[in-house]
């Protein structure tokens, strides 16, 4: 039997999961490369295994992977978030009768939280979710099991490299077994540490997880400060981040390129402020509060004979808000600043930073937000939800008249009545 621990975190991560969720009503599509695009069937945002093993890197523009496609026979999708939403919410589903507290960390991953399961095979029970999940959705999972949640990513990594040998199941449940994971994880591949971490590392000679946990404390905080200590904690084994504590957003973007392309400002601003407003949905979503918005434009880059010109403008906020209203202010600021004319744009983009928890966030002394903002978003979030996002504000294209490219669209199989599967008796 394996060796319990008396707290665990199992990270749940589906298998390349937009492929995964084609494939559940394709079963055609099984051992064969597929890959969904992005909005506007731009560029690969998702690769089964058999297209990672043609070559076809993350972010390839669609057009220029065309031939490759014809020749090895790739099923090339349009992205379908309706469908990998209603997929996600059925994982979890499932994932949530094992134990009532899970962190749903992104539509593909999710923390769980086992406490008194010192009796439990942790192999045996990760391979019972496994088979639960994969018979009552076709989504494959992996899943890493460790006393952190940081180890747990660890874990999750060695579960899915070597699937052959661990059967997606991996749990990192001794000390001999992490120090071993950390000596085999390079530092820019643990959770939490960004690129500009990873060079200052790197400059002191830190190349692997284990050897940042072996940095003298003292040195950590310094020069990583707060987060930079806890993060060592908790991947040398002490449970220091708990739920809802996450390490590396840092920033939540929200980026499109146009099915076509835009001169006038009136367009690019209805652009901009829907972007503004689903990154601050997504702010408010993980609870948290932001302090920059930043907006940039770009003209399309594959059009030598047309003129190029892209420009960002970073727009500070005086206090850390997730109110809709006051983003998307200050997102048509910097656009407007920004934006020139004569120009020919393909794309444009939102980015929020300077996140930190809602609940912690200190006001200056003069300033004060609209009272009414916070009751106003709450009630807007709870009516869109119910509604499928029907409640707009006026700086928004309130008759949906915008449309993405999705040549490639699959079905939405299990949200929409009209477009379920079909089987032949």
């Amino acid at each position: 039997m394996v060796k319990t621990l008396f707290q665990v975190f199992p990270l749940i991560d589906c298998n390349n999961f937009y492929a995964s969720c084609e494939r559940v009503f394709n079963p055609s599509l099984r051992n064969k490369p597929v890959v969904v695009l992005s909005n506007n069937d731009g560029c690969v945002i998702a690769r089964s295994n058999e297209a990672k093993a043609l070559g076809i890197p993350m972010g390839a523009p669609a057009f220029q992977y065309e031939k490759l496609f014809l020749e090895h026979e790739v099923g090339v999708f349009s992205s379908n978030y309706a469908l990998y939403g209603d997929m996600s919410n059925r994982v979890m589903n499932i994932l949530s009768r094992f134990t009532p507290e899970i962190e749903i960390y992104s539509i593909d991953e999710s923390f769980l939280k086992f406490n008194g399961f010192e009796l439990y095979d942790l192999r045996q029970l990760g391979m019972t979710i496994i088979d639960q999940v994969f018979k009552s959705t076709g989504i494959p999972i992996s899943i890493g099991l460790a006393p952190t949640k940081s180890l747990a990513k660890v874990a999750n990594k060695i579960a899915k490299k070597y699937h052959l040998r661990t059967g997606g199941v991996y749990a990192l449940d001794d000390t001999l077994k992490i120090e071993k994971a950390l000596r085999w994880t390079k530092i820019g591949d643990v959770w939490g540490i960004g690129r500009q971490y990873q060079k200052r590392l790197l400059l002191i000679k830190v190349h692997t997880a284990w050897e940042y946990t072996q940095l003298p404390h003292e040195y950590v905080r310094k020069e990583f400060s707060v987060v930079g200590i806890r993060l060592q904690r908790d991947l040398s084994g002490q449970p220091t981040l708990d739920f809802e504590e996450v390490m590396h957003k840092k920033n939540i973007a929200v980026t499109r390129s146009f099915e076509k392309m835009y001169t006038h400002f009136n367009d690019l601003k209805e652009r901009i402020s829907t972007y503004a407003a689903k990154a601050a949905f997504k702010l408010r979503k993980q609870n948290s509060g932001c302090t920059m918005v930043h907006v940039f434009l770009i003209t399309n880059t594959f059009r030598i004979d047309l003129k190029q010109y892209k420009a960002s403008r970073g727009v500070s906020l005086s206090f850390p808000t997730n109110s809709t209203i006051v983003i998307t202010k200050a997102a048509i600021h910097g656009l407007k600043s920004i934006f020139k004319d004569g120009y020919q744009y393909k794309k444009a983009g939102v980015i929020i930073m300077g996140i930190s928890p809602y609940t912690t966030r200190q006001l200056p002394l003069f300033t004060k937000e609209n009272p009414k903002h916070e009751e106003l978003m709450k009630t807007l979030d709870a009516l869109n939800q119910s509604q499928n996002g029907k409640l707009k504000f006026a700086g928004q294209d309130l008759g949906r008249t915008w449309k993405m490219k999705q040549e490639r669209l699959s079905q939405r199989y299990t949200s929409r009545i009209d477009e379920i599967i079909r089987i032949k008796a």
